[in-house]
């Protein structure tokens, strides 16, 4: 072994000053987040909750956390939300970055306050309040709370991992949380259709979703990741808006 290899690794002062602003930045992050979840265990406070961005919480890889886009949230927020009433009910499944968007949407886009976000992980409590936060599980899909099985008329739900089991376990939850029936072809207050429903997942789940979820079909909006996933995703639905058209298909 020559000297050279025993030498310590120094690191360039621009590199020095990257770290260390980055360190600042976590632990800035992590002191708010502690704030924040020392608040939630007292009175739920609705202002100090429209204060909490997605940001706020770190992904968590292992658990196939990654965080939309800013405009891709709130695309998929609005797309929703869109001609919905106040007796609509919305369930935000593993998508806990669109639940963020919600919340900071203004108040004449956000027709309803049954709005409800389940998520695996339980962080994400402090962002939606107990009232509307439940951990759910994809791998037990009857696990639901009693209040949303068969009450949920608009659906987006994010299957955490690209595999189909996982795609298989997440729709039967869809199917126990969604109305059913007549209840499909309710209108709202506006004469949209109450009931909708989006899966946002990736590009080559486009042969699975359609037969898991009938009626949904791929379309033209183009879901984006705030760290560069690089898994092509797509959006699928059952109707088409401002936001999307169906895609063509393939010949």
């Amino acid at each position: 072994m020559s000297d050279s290899d025993e030498e310590p690794i120094v690191l360039s002062a621009h590199a020095l000053s990257a770290l260390q602003e980055f360190r600042n930045e976590e632990k800035e992050r992590l002191e708010k987040f502690q704030s924040l979840v020392e608040a939630s265990q007292g009175q739920f406070d609705e202002q100090k909750q429209d204060l909490i961005t997605i940001d706020d919480f770190k992904e968590d890889w292992q658990l196939s956390q990654f965080w939309y886009s800013d405009e891709t949230a709130k695309t998929l927020a609005r797309a929703l939300l869109s001609g919905a009433d106040k007796d609509t009910v919305v369930v935000i499944a593993s998508a806990p970055s669109v639940f963020a968007a919600i919340k900071q949407l203004s108040l004449d886009e956000i027709p309803t306050k049954h709005i409800y976000l389940l998520e695996f992980d339980p962080r994400f409590k402090i962002l939606a309040g107990k009232e509307h936060f439940s951990v759910y599980d994809y791998k037990k899909p009857e696990n639901l709370p009693c209040h949303l099985r068969h009450k949920c008329h608009r659906l987006l739900i994010d299957p955490p991992f690209l595999e189909e089991e996982c795609q298989t376990l997440s729709a039967k939850a869809a199917q126990n949380l969604l109305v059913s029936g007549a209840a499909r072809l309710e209108k709202t207050i506006s004469g949209d259709s109450k009931f909708k429903l989006i899966s946002s997942t990736g590009e080559r789940m486009r042969d699975i979703v359609p037969k898991l979820y009938p009626g949904l079909k791929m379309t033209t909006f183009l879901p984006e990741h705030k760290n560069g996933l690089s898994n092509e995703f797509r959006c699928y639905a059952n109707f088409e808006c401002p936001f999307w058209n169906f895609a063509q298909k393939e010949s």
